[in-house]
């Protein structure tokens, strides 16, 4: 399946909010995450629209960072392909085409969290070479 990868404009942002929304069953309204996005964009935030035949089929965030314990590296974040897109082995393409985006920036490594009863993403992940290193805890205040 021939697709585009393009990093999407900070003035364009807000088309990945309908994926977004779809990846964390509308946990979030709109107006809460354009405020949001409008924020990341200035914290080295980078989102890859990947396209299809022109049409915006699957989203993947980007943070960009410098860790102590591995020097340069990239978080991905909010990896989503459209339902009819899934399956035909898009998320390898995506993951091989951000290692080599990373690379060309000077990252190191590459790191990801996926929720711990998603099991299908656990298995995806080891295929691509990740290895689970420690538990992600978080605290809302």
């Amino acid at each position: 399946m021939p697709v585009d990868f393009k990093i999407i404009d900070a003035k364009d942002i807000f088309v990945i909010i309908p994926f977004l929304q779809k990846l964390s069953d509308d946990a979030n309204s709109e107006a809460v995450l354009q405020e949001r996005l409008l924020e990341m964009v200035t914290q080295n935030y980078e989102c890859i629209g990947v396209y299809k035949n022109g049409n915006l089929i699957g989203i993947c965030g980007l943070w960009f960072m410098t860790r102590h314990y591995v020097g340069k590296s990239v978080e991905i974040d909010h990896l989503y392909i459209e339902k009819k897109s899934q399956g035909q082995g898009l998320g390898k393409i995506v993951m091989e085409w951000v290692d080599n985006y990373a690379q060309s920036k000077g990252c190191k490594a590459s790191e990801l969290n996926t929720y711990v009863q998603n099991y299908p993403s656990h298995k995806f992940y080891y295929n691509q070479g990740y290895e689970i290193k420690g538990y992600h805890f978080l605290k809302k205040f």
